[in-house]
């Protein structure tokens, strides 16, 4: 249902020459949602975040935030802040002066804005190095000061571009739940652009999966990956085979492939131990590569190597059809 907060993509394009980045795209974000933007390298992801932005000028389309268009005004009057990748804070200025710093493009008086500042801090946990420079913190405290800058403007919608992508995996899984909790409390739209599959089922109340310049699915996670629409939503999710079956194609989740004395020949070509299951890679008679995730115990009592045939099945109900 619509809102006079949602922000709304309507037939968003980006080309540059005769290449076309982002293709007519239209969405609507739900208000104080946090909206992950998934796909492969080159699909479009950070070129439609840019877009919102401000960063990247429109080819066509509109971009509309509670009610209005704000595609052509600058980055500063639309309502909303992004957080780079590379954090780009300012070397030469103290945490809190880095924070506070579009405060004082505005103008505002020092001591309203070290207040400000200082409040944000609080909230990402940074108050106590207000007064350290960018090079005396680690990645995940550069990382909490950018959130903090990009915040203090007060935006109805703040974009993160691969905001985690710096980081070491045990600080990522971290850090994500800190957006997440921030998210909550602000009750601001999130727009996260991610390549990490885990991370966007982790975060998201919306998935929206792009390739090759257009949206291919989008929705609630769970949805998202366990029905996908198409063949590509399907391998790049993840956990999921696309089999053939009466020439119809359909995904089927890897964890709901059974070996067992009957159904379709197949030959093991890899096994991959990951700790509480083991992953069977096999080749069926069609040249179909399918996955079977078991259960560690169960793989260990009659344990596999490649070159072995065995055979695969699934009940019927776990086979879920593909669109073109």
């Amino acid at each position: 249902m619509r809102s006079p907060n949602d922000l709304e993509l309507v037939r968003l394009t980006k080309r540059y020459g005769d290449t076309v980045a982002v293709d007519s795209i239209n969405h609507l974000f739900a208000p104080a949602s946090y909206v992950c933007l998934l796909g492969p390298s080159g699909c479009g992801k950070s070129t439609t975040l840019r877009m919102i932005a401000g960063h990247e000028a429109i080819s066509e389309g509109a971009i509309v935030l509670e009610g209005k268009e704000i595609g052509h005004l600058p980055p500063a009057q639309r309502g909303t802040a992004m957080m780079f990748q590379s954090y780009a804070l300012f070397p030469h200025l103290s945490v809190k002066d880095n924070v506070a710093f579009s405060l004082k493009m505005k103008g505002i008086d020092k001591a309203t804005r070290i207040r400000k500042a200082m409040e944000l801090l609080e909230l990402v946990a940074m108050a106590h190095l207000a007064d350290r420079m960018p090079a005396q913190l680690s990645g995940g405290q550069q990382q909490r000061v950018a959130l903090a800058r990009a915040l203090i403007t007060e935006p109805r919608v703040l974009l993160l571009d691969e905001p985690l992508s710096a980081l070491d995996p045990f600080l990522r899984i971290r850090m994500r739940a800190e957006l997440k909790r921030l998210q909550r409390e602000l009750e601001i739209t999130f727009i996260h652009v991610t390549h990490g599959q885990d991370e966007a089922l982790a975060l998201a109340d919306e998935v929206v999966v792009m390739n090759n310049a257009v949206i291919e699915q989008a929705g609630p996670p769970r949805d998202v990956w366990s029905r996908p629409r198409t063949e590509f939503v399907a391998r790049f999710m993840g956990g999921h085979n696309v089999v053939t079956v009466d020439g119809i194609r359909y995904a089927i989740r890897s964890d709901a492939v059974r070996l067992g004395p009957e159904g379709i020949p197949a030959t093991t070509t890899g096994v991959e131990y990951q700790g509480d299951r083991v992953a069977v890679t096999a080749m069926t008679g069609s040249d179909e590569e399918v996955v079977a995730l078991l259960p560690e115990e169960a793989f260990f009592n009659a344990p596999l190597n490649p070159g072995d045939a065995i055979h695969l099945g699934w009940e019927q109900r776990w086979l879920h059809p593909l669109h073109a």
